[in-house]
């Protein structure tokens, strides 16, 4: 008896000393997981939550920030910094009289009432104030400054509790996603020394390890500009502890070195819409599917290339429907992304409830090119080469996009050869993704075609990328989305009406005209829907694409290292 007490005493000595000693167990032990190094292929232009809109800056903030509400995973609006979603059943939502006679709402939220910037000062009413002003200044520089202008006052109920005065009815009246809260005991003073430049001089910028900018689950720990970001927990987090110890975001510009990385072990995930293309995931599954597993989510990423309306020979419609009937998107579709890729016949996908599928559509069809173009005054001499005006000026244009995604440039160079063959001159010229979302398209510095990805929410209204007051100038700090310089008072009317009726049977028929609209004069020609492509390690749980414009990282804290 006495020996076999003993035996038992010394085996869970050697049980204890073993939890002890393993690395792995003592990870568990601290409630942490390691490091997770995740690669992507765009640093953001600025770290700034209102200020420019870019993948890479949602992605990170993702982990450091939360939106009042956003979609969740079923694509319904859920609150993330807020208590409750509002609606008019409830009562916290109420319809007013604004001061001019309209109609408006009173909409009130509460925020989270543990919710703490990481130095410790609780997230109050004080920032939501803080972050209308800069929002409704015309020269902050806000990317969505119609947000905050339709805002005609906020009622201070207490620290956490307020009410948003806004002008009018919209159906997203409970929806506050882009309103992104900022810590007015940081950003005021530099806002107020002078707004004219507040977008080059934000904390986020000039001071991203700032505890005080994150009340998220993590906060920036280190940065290399345009290299890498490191976080880790942030202490004053109201939410589920997250898991890993630390995360790194390693940024791969070169779509074919991110899975060098991966094979290396020097990164352990790969995110969709940032990271490789279909083409290059599907042909990395079959070599490597036994080691990675490899997701593939069909979502709201709109692929098409912007067009300078300022540009005379992209001002033509004629012209814009000849490019997209001279390009064999069909072809690109099956050929470079085994159909993944669906070919988009607009602006609003198949999966969006709004779709509607009686639009104009441009087949392949070089012949209704020729004829579009010989119409709009751009003949080919001898019937063949490169077509000229009456002038004698050449049919040339420049189309860009970032540099270093491989798919992106062998599409552009696909383009470039199907619209050579109808007499049209494309040059290429690339720029890296923050200089070029940065500066070229942010402010309208490209002079024919910009190549680049939209990612949306369901049923989102185009207003910041079709709406005439959105395009971006110098004399509104760059805001607004509209780089087109696209203007026609009929989208317009469409896009107030939309916002505005709540009846959905009547709002599909409004969305039904906006997409026949955008599809005949074509603003930017439709290429295809992206497939969000996710590598990820075999050990990692609990990440979640959601097929929308809600980053993965808004869950985060859910991450985990499988047992």
């Amino acid at each position: 008896m006495l020996h076999g007490r003993l035996l038992r005493r010394w085996c869970l000595f050697l049980a204890f000393l073993a939890f002890v000693v393993s690395p792995d167990a003592s990870l568990r032990a601290a409630g942490g997981s390691g490091t997770l190094t995740i690669g992507i292929t765009q640093f953001p232009s600025t770290l700034h939550p209102n200020i420019d809109s870019m993948l890479a800056k949602s992605y990170l903030q993702g982990m450091t920030l939360r939106p009042l509400t956003h979609y969740d995973h079923d694509w319904e609006v859920v609150c993330f910094l807020c208590t409750e979603v509002p609606s008019l059943e409830t009562g916290s939502a109420v319809l007013e009289t604004t001061p001019d006679g309209e109609e408006g709402i009173a909409v009130t939220y509460s925020l989270h009432p543990e919710a703490t910037w990481g130095d410790g000062t609780p997230v109050t009413t004080e920032d939501v104030v803080f972050t209308w002003e800069v929002g409704r200044h015309p020269q902050s520089g806000v990317s969505n400054f119609e947000l905050y202008r339709r805002i005609l006052d906020i009622t201070v109920i207490d620290d956490k509790t307020f009410t948003l005065h806004a002008d009018r009815v919209t159906f997203e009246y409970g929806s506050a996603a882009d309103f992104r809260v900022l810590p007015a005991h940081i950003e005021r003073p530099i806002f107020e020394a002078d707004p004219a430049s507040y977008r080059t001089r934000t904390a986020f910028d000039s001071d991203p390890t700032n505890p005080g900018l994150a009340f998220g689950p993590y906060r920036i720990v280190s940065l290399t500009p345009g290299a890498e970001v490191a976080l880790e927990p942030n202490e004053t987090w109201y939410g589920p502890p997250p898991a890993f110890d630390r995360i790194v975001v390693r940024v791969i510009e070169n779509t074919p070195a991110l899975e060098a990385n991966l094979l290396s072990g020097a990164i352990d995930m790969v995110p969709g819409a940032m990271g490789l293309t279909v083409d290059q995931a599907l042909a990395f599954e079959q070599r490597h599917g036994d080691d990675w597993n490899v997701l593939f989510k069909p979502g709201l990423v709109y692929e098409h290339i912007d067009l300078m309306l300022d540009n005379p020979i992209l001002a033509d419609r004629r012209v814009r429907q000849a490019l997209l009937h001279g390009i064999d998107r069909d072809a690109i579709s099956e050929r470079l992304f085994a159909g993944r890729n669906p070919v988009a016949d607009g602006n609003v996908s198949p999966l969006d409830w709004v779709y509607s599928d009686g639009i104009p559509t441009y087949p392949f069809d070089p012949e209704r090119a020729d004829a579009l173009l010989e119409e709009a005054g751009w003949p080919r001499e001898g019937g063949s080469g490169i077509r000229r005006n009456a002038a004698g000026d050449p049919l040339r244009l420049e189309i860009m996009t970032t540099a270093g995604d491989r798919t992106r440039e062998l599409v552009q160079q696909v383009i470039q050869s199907q619209l050579r063959d109808i007499g049209v001159e494309l040059t290429i010229r690339n720029e890296p993704a923050r200089v070029f979302f940065g500066q070229t398209v942010s402010q309208r510095r490209f002079t024919g075609m910009a190549m680049f990805a939209w990612f949306s929410s369901p049923e989102n209204v185009p207003r910041t990328t079709l709406h005439c007051e959105q395009i971006p100038t110098e004399e509104n700090s760059w805001g607004g989305q509209n780089y087109m310089g696209y203007c026609s008072p009929e989208m317009d009317a469409l896009i107030d009406r939309i916002e505005v009726e709540l009846d959905r049977e009547v709002r599909a028929e409004l969305w039904a005209e906006l997409q026949r609209l955008y599809a005949t004069d074509l603003p930017a020609l439709p290429l295809y829907w992206r497939a969000q492509p996710f590598v990820l390690s075999p050990w990692l749980e609990g990440v979640r694409p959601t097929g929308h414009m809600g980053p993965t990282t808004l869950w985060v804290e859910e991450w985990r290292r499988a047992e």
